[in-house]
């Protein structure tokens, strides 16, 4: 025991002047335990304990645990502004009526639960705790209420094993790694002088981090790693980590007068073909080919919405783990692909669509293994200083609310930060869950190169130019280490310049005349009209059967049941098939052919108005079961989902979902259709524009109940006008159908275009009164045969005729109005042509043209609508109806007058304008629009 003892001590002092068998022992074992247990060179807590010496231990046990809890409040993570040398009373023994003394008296196991040969006293376990978490790296996981994820977090925190030993070598490859990225904005600044690049410069170690991530998937099952992020530093993440080239990024910042051309092997990078300005378009790249596992990074195209990429980037993630090629519901494997989502400090408290996508991160259908969150915290936001930009006391505080655990991290220590991503990246891994890093540094430049700082921020920025930059602080720590040779960091600088010169020097100039945007994809531009969408009728009544199937025992809801058991009789002799027979027969014949279909939105498994009904719950045992999974045929998978109170987040979602999975029929659905008001930014940026932006296909399907039946300003319209003014190029399809049959064949024919270059977004105004209206039930044969008509002429009347002088035109539920009221008057109405308009973009031109032809003796045209003339479709087609007429018929409108607000909210005015609405445009006498 004494040689064991002599040894132990001398081990203290040098473990490498023990033998090797003895050392092996010590690290693993820590002190022979009649030393632990006898306290030796601890000084003993008397046997007779009074309340002082009891308050000292307790006193010791709560400054450990406020260590945990507070220690990132006193850490060293701000390299600049006025946080910097911060302190915090909560860290510090004298809060607590300690000294170093008592500290010193109290053994380590009495306060700590861990055996670290170098950790003997209370003292010794509060230096190192201090040194954990209130170093240049620090950690919030108090608010993780799961007590696994706790421990294995303090685990790792407090044995700093999630510290990588980096060689000496490794540490070059990262100063290199640094250097390059600085070398890289440098030139950028030097060669094209004021162009806005928004430099990554005070926050250079992300791309190293970035690329711990990348190197890191290589070992996994890992195959798709899915990027999200906004401006600060998308350059430098392209070139260094999707391996854009340089000649190609130094091309997108030609001047006004002259193009630098890159090399033929550059220019395969291919956009839309309007296009967008350089730091807003994404890449990928197929990393690692000679590695385990591949992995292919994609970083996604992202507008000057900074966050609302977010939701973009989780739903093409999940598309990327579900296997969808068989019945049933997909099958997800979490392992197959990461999401990383970087925000900016500003950003991601002050955007709702943050918390919005934090929220999606535990639900089922949306979940996708855990996202790495990495704030690219700069300390201002544009010209908005902290204490204006939030509440909370640093931006990752909303993470907090949805137990993520938070690492803050210095950017000027190159180490810790790869220990940081290393930790996110194993809790990960493990529990499948987000974690966030605050990764605080500061931008060198304004919010862009063209801004000056120094007039809203003057403290901060006399700290910034006096402060080394991230290279020089760490060459200057490899070569106190002896790493790195004097004059090393001066010739790796040196050689990164060269090298980019070169590249630069090399590219050819042009002086361009006038250029222009590409044209439209000839793609785009083909008859839809030619796409079959019919379905032989024996078909359609197996699936009908199918339909109605349930797994044994099953303990459906009588109701329910009753109202789906007559859909077993819909496609037979003189019975037709409403809204819901008619979509869940489009839907089961899509996955007959194969074809997956997800479908989410609010309450969409029962529907809004309780027409879907394609998810049941045995009342008995709560369990669920879709009829769409029973299907004897089905080739594919049918994923529904109710999705939380979110429009912006699930729409992002769905639409990442659509662009990833292009084989994939994916439709989203508003409770009601103003409720796409809250999700506009998707819309407006990634919906109708990705495609002539970025070159980015989507096929989703937007469902939005629209109809005017007296619910109000916000559930009547679906703003209708605002998708005919985002509709050019053959962009969308804008589509408000009045018929079960004519949904069916819409859906299927949306179906028909998924994985095609004629791919695009479809919005339907969908029915809510209308679901259960006879008048717009289909019989057998309108399934079977023929396929969507954009313009149908009115149930009853004829194709041609001489006697009409007046053809009324309109979409949605004010036709239907229209049949019911002419079919109840019983008056002939003659000199009356009606026909409804079911694709209002493209706009059935042609078809209005052929229809005119058939009614030689019309002279006046009355486009008709419910909502008000400022709103719904009236703007949009009376220049091409207009252009049509060429002046020899007269052109009117019949409708509400113009509006601020959508609708009237009081039903009995509404029904007295609707019936004033019908009356007028089929006795129409006066008004209307005619110049």
């Amino acid at each position: 025991m004494g040689y064991v003892e002599e040894q132990y001590d001398l081990y203290r002092e040098n473990p490498d002047a023990v033998d090797s068998s003895l050392k092996e022992i010590f690290d693993q074992y820590g002190e022979p335990v009649w030393l632990s247990n006898s306290g030796q060179g601890v000084q003993s807590v008397p046997t007779q304990q009074n309340d002082q010496d009891m308050k000292k231990v307790t006193s010791a046990i709560k400054l450990v645990e406020a260590i945990r809890r507070y220690g990132h409040l006193e850490a060293d993570i701000y390299p600049v502004g006025k946080e910097k040398n911060r302190k915090s009373e909560l860290v510090h023994e004298e809060t607590y009526g300690l000294s170093k003394m008592d500290l010193e008296a109290i053994p380590a196991s009495w306060v700590w639960d861990h055996n670290l040969s170098s950790v003997r006293t209370a003292w010794d376990v509060v230096s190192t705790l201090r040194k954990q978490y209130a170093g240049t790296i620090s950690f919030e996981y108090d608010h993780v209420n799961n007590d696994e994820e706790r421990k294995w977090l303090q685990d790792h925190i407090e044995f700093g094993t999630y510290h990588l030993a980096l060689t000496e070598e490794e540490k070059k490859q990262l100063l290199q790694q640094i250097v390059d990225v600085e070398g890289f904005e440098n030139f950028l600044a030097k060669t094209f002088v004021a162009q806005k690049r928004f430099s990554i410069e005070g926050l250079e170690v992300m791309v190293p981090m970035l690329d711990k991530i990348v190197q890191n998937s290589f070992y996994d099952e890992t195959e798709e790693i899915l990027m999200g992020m906004a401006h600060r530093g998308r350059l430098s993440v392209l070139s260094h980590i999707l391996g854009k080239p340089f000649d190609k990024i130094f091309s997108e910042f030609h001047s006004a007068d002259k193009e630098l051309i890159p090399s033929s092997g550059s220019r395969g990078i291919t956009y839309g073909w309007t296009g967008d300005v350089k730091y807003h378009f994404g890449a990928e790249r197929k990393a690692g080919e000679e590695k385990p596992s591949p992995t292919r990074i994609t970083l996604a195209h992202n507008p000057s919405h900074l966050e609302f990429v977010n939701p973009v980037v989780e739903g093409s993630t999940r598309a990327a783990q579900d296997f969808r090629f068989q019945p049933g519901a997909p099958i997800q494997n979490k392992n197959k692909a990461i999401s990383i989502s970087i925000h900016g400090d500003a950003a991601f408290i002050g955007e709702g669509v943050v918390a919005e996508t934090l929220n999606l991160s535990s639900l089922p259908a949306y979940q996708t293994g855990g996202t790495i969150h990495l704030i690219a915290n700069n300390l201002v936001g544009f010209t908005t200083g902290q204490e204006q930009g939030r509440s909370t006391r640093y931006a990752s505080d909303l993470a907090k609310g949805f137990e993520i655990p938070i690492i803050h991290v210095n950017a000027d220590d190159p180490e810790a930060c790869i220990a940081a991503v290393q930790l996110a990246y194993q809790y990960r891994k493990v529990f499948n869950k987000d974690i966030l890093i605050d990764l605080v540094g500061y931008r060198r430049y304004g919010h862009n190169e063209m801004d000056e700082p120094r007039s809203t921020q003057p403290h901060l920025y006399q700290d910034i130019d006096n402060h080394q930059t991230v290279t020089s602080i760490y060459g200057g720590k490899l070569q106190e280490e002896g790493a790195i040779q004097e004059g090393s960091l001066n010739e790796m600088k040196e050689a990164v310049e060269k090298k980019l010169k070169d590249i630069y020097n090399a590219m050819k100039e042009d002086r361009p005349v006038d250029p222009e945007a590409e044209p439209v994809p000839d793609a785009l531009m083909i008859d839809l009209d030619e796409i079959e969408t019919a379905v032989p009728e024996e078909v359609l009544r197996k699936l009908n059967q199918d339909l109605l199937k349930r797994p044994e025992g099953f303990n459906g809801f009588k109701k329910v049941e009753k109202i789906l058991e007559r859909r077993a009789k819909v496609l037979d002799e003189g019975n037709k098939a409403d809204w819901g027979a008619g979509e869940a027969l489009a839907y089961a014949s899509i996955l007959k052919d194969g074809i997956p279909i997800r479908l989410t939105g609010q309450d969409t498994e029962r529907g809004t108005f309780a027409h879907r009904h394609l998810v049941l719950h045995d009342v008995k045992t709560g369990e669920k079961y879709c009829p769409m999974h029973g299907l004897e045929d089905g080739k594919a998978t049918f994923d529904i989902n109710n999705s939380p109170l979110s429009e912006a987040a699930v729409l992002g979602f769905e639409y990442g979902y659509s662009v990833q999975a292009p084989k994939t029929l994916v439709l989203w659905e508003g409770q009601f259709g103003d409720f796409a008001n809250a999700g506009q930014v998707l819309i407006d940026q990634f919906i109708a524009s990705g495609r002539a932006k970025w070159g980015e296909k989507s096929n989703m399907v937007m469902l939005l109940p629209h109809g005017y039946e007296g619910q109000g300003p916000e559930h009547s319209s679906a703003r209708l006008e605002r998708f005919l003014t985002l509709a050019a190029e053959n962009n969308l399809i804008v589509a408000n159908v009045t018929s079960s049959a004519q949904y069916f064949h819409l859906i299927r024919r949306q179906a028909a275009l998924v994985d095609s270059d004629s791919a695009r977004p479809l919005v339907i105004m969908s029915p809510k009164s209308l679901l259960r209206n006879p008048s717009v039930a289909s019989e057998a044969k309108q399934f079977s045969e023929g396929k969507f008509q954009p313009l149908m002429t009115q149930s009853g009347l004829p194709k041609t005729t001489k006697k009409a002088k007046r053809l009324v035109i309109g979409s949605g539920k004010i036709m239907v109005d229209i049949q019911e009221t002419m079919e109840k008057s019983g008056e002939k109405y003659e000199d009356l042509h009606v026909a409804r308009v079911e694709q209002i973009y493209p706009f059935p031109l042609n078809e209005i043209e052929k229809t005119l032809k058939g009614l030689p003796n019309v002279e006046e045209v009355v486009w008709v609508q419910e909502e008000p003339k400022n709103m719904g479709s009236w703007n949009f087609v009376k220049e091409p109806l207009f252009r049509l007429l060429n002046g020899e018929k007269e052109l009117k409108y019949v409708g509400r007058c113009e509006r601020s607000a959508p609708a009237v909210g009081d039903p009995n005015i509404h029904k007295t304008e609707q019936n004033r609405i019908v009356k007028e445009a089929i006795e129409l006498s006066k008004g209307g629009d005619s110049k």
